[in-house]
């Protein structure tokens, strides 16, 4: 059983679980903290039922998943994160049903540098939140009369580094679009 501490660990590593500190070698105290989880918002929708229980069994509609991660600072080191997950299972034909998700979080997190508190919030969070989503995901669909769809694991730490390079790409694109803005002023001064 974890013991919920107020006092860091000895150490810089920064644990796991709902009880994490650590101590940096600047002197401040790294700290992960899973404060709440709660399920913010659900809908699902089955727009063909009940006709689509009547239809040739042999029609395999195709499941998709879609994400959408928010964060927002809620106090001094307490973050709320809310993973949406949205699920669509539809053929050429219909949409069997459509299941969204918002699970959310508060998460305490302090002391860890820019680039690891950023990953934190962009990737290990949501991480934490999944699992919470997909079973909320499986009990909606099978409880529309749909069978049971187990949702694969997702690599948020890959989605969270694409993203990062996406940002890199915008800013590089953004300061080439700058640079030749200011390289024209500079022809039109002459």
């Amino acid at each position: 059983m974890s013991e919920d501490k107020d006092t860091p660990e000895q150490g810089t590593q920064a644990g796991t679980g709902d009880a994490a500190a650590g101590a940096t070698g600047d002197g401040s105290e790294r700290r992960f903290r899973i404060q709440k989880l709660f399920l913010k918002d659900v809908s699902f929708e089955s727009p063909a039922s009940p006709g689509i229980f009547s239809r040739d069994s042999e029609i395999q509609p195709k499941v998709s998943m879609q994400l959408n991660t928010e964060n927002r600072r809620v106090g001094e080191d307490l973050y709320e994160i809310v993973l949406g997950v949205t699920v669509t299972s539809a053929d050429d034909e219909q949409t069997a049903f459509l299941v969204e998700v918002k699970q959310g979080g508060l998460f305490e997190i302090s002391g860890f540098p820019d680039m690891e508190h950023a990953h934190a919030i962009g990737s290990y969070c949501p991480s934490i939140l999944f699992p919470f989503a997909r079973e909320v995901v499986a009990g909606l669909v099978q409880k529309g009369g749909f069978p049971q769809v187990s949702l694969q694991p997702v690599n948020f730490d890959a989605l969270f580094a694409q993203q990062l390079q996406r940002e890199k790409q915008r800013r590089e694109q953004e300061g080439g679009a700058d640079a030749a803005a200011a390289d024209t002023a500079a022809d039109g001064d002459r």
